[in-house]
């Protein structure tokens, strides 16, 4: 296919902003189109198995420390968990209805951004001050509000590949990778302090790292433009 194919295809202005960062260069644009799917499809798995992670912890700590195995129900509807109330009674009556309703169920039905609102101030105060006994690796000194902000973080930045969003850009529309570099590390900086391996946990998923090089490659070098996809994607 030719590039005006692929503009054809895929639309104008989605290509336009990936042509303009690569000097009008459309071989290199094109090639930088693809490595940005990659580089989402590679962040979907890592970050689907952080979530999971992450959910289970507290999950398993709050089972432990207030003796109730039903613990999120018991929260939302009388604890620290009120004002979340109505987007868990939400999830729950939805697998009600379903007649698919457990604990379990209800856990996996929630988003990162369930799991995060539990760091926030009020409810990591009003639910003990116990919660971050889940990252017993955790560097001396993290906090409360340090661990609220960093998952916040990854959650926005679940939702830029949940909404599709170019993840190779600055604001300026100039290709960056220091951003997505930072935020692999805080996955696994997590990841570490919940005392697992990220290498062992990650093993046989493929990760940002290898796609997240390429993409640099093609941010400092000039690649040939009479062909296009001349290098291995």
């Amino acid at each position: 296919m030719t590039y005006n194919e692929y503009e054809s295809a895929l639309s104008k202005p989605r290509l336009d902003k990936y042509r303009a960062s690569c000097g009008e260069d459309e071989n290199k644009a094109l090639i930088l189109y693809w490595q940005n799917i990659k580089l989402c499809q590679k962040f979907y798995g890592v970050l689907s198995i952080f979530e999971i992670v992450l959910r289970n912890a507290i999950d398993k700590h709050y089972k432990f420390c207030l003796s109730d195995n039903n613990w999120l129900l018991t929260q939302a509807q009388n604890g620290f968990l009120e004002s979340y109330q109505e987007r868990i009674l939400k999830e729950r009556d939805k697998l009600v209805r379903d007649k698919n309703y457990s604990h379990d169920r209800l856990i996996a039905s929630l988003s990162l951004g369930a799991w995060t609102f539990m760091f926030s101030q009020k409810c990591y105060k009003n639910s003990g001050k116990t919660l971050l006994q889940i990252f017993p690796n955790r560097a001396s000194g993290v906090n409360q509000k340090e661990v609220y902000d960093d998952l916040d973080r990854i959650r926005q930045f679940r939702n830029r590949i949940a909404h599709l969003e170019p993840l190779c850009f600055n604001r300026s529309g100039e290709i960056y990778m220091d951003y997505v570099q930072q935020i692999y590390d805080l996955i696994t900086k997590y990841v570490e302090f919940m005392g697992y391996s990220s290498n062992e946990l990650f093993y046989g998923v493929e990760t940002p790292v290898a796609t997240i090089t390429k993409i640099k490659v093609i941010e400092n070098e000039h690649l040939p433009t009479k062909k296009l996809f001349t290098i291995k994607l």
